[in-house]
């Protein structure tokens, strides 16, 4: 079964070293909270705002450990009038046994707003998730 875990997250300005910045700790939290391993991904759309161009997003997925061969795209969000500005989506295709209700999306900064319905993962339920993962809860 392949499942999408979806993030999302704002950025403050439109320079290279916000959005890696941005885009990293959305990627690594999605990937810590879901426990996701390269080899179980399919591939990675990363889409932002049109007021983002400074550097492609995708370039910090590069940079992680084991990543090397997954796909992934980076791709313009269409222009909706009175969207979030500065915005940077991830929607990755997992291959997983677990069911929807388990999937942990992501959402940070002003991003928070887009799904309030998920019950967004903060920093404390991502260190939570670790630390029980590790006691073998």
């Amino acid at each position: 079964m392949i499942r999408g875990v979806r993030g999302a997250t704002t950025v403050s300005a439109n320079t290279e070293e916000e959005i890696l910045s941005a885009a990293q700790e959305l990627l690594m939290k999605l990937i810590e909270v879901n426990h996701i391993h390269p080899d179980s991904v399919a591939s990675v759309f990363i889409s932002t705002t049109e007021d983002i161009n400074a550097v492609f997003p995708a370039k910090v997925l590069r940079n992680f450990e084991g990543w090397t061969y997954v796909p992934v795209m980076c791709m313009r969000e269409i222009p909706v009038p009175n969207s979030l500005p500065k915005c940077i989506r991830v929607m990755m295709h997992v291959n997983t046994n677990k069911p929807q209700n388990e999937i942990h999306h992501v959402y940070l900064k002003g991003a928070k707003v887009l799904r309030p319905d998920l019950g967004n993962v903060s920093d404390s339920d991502v260190s939570t998730e670790i630390k029980e993962r590790d006691e073998g809860r």
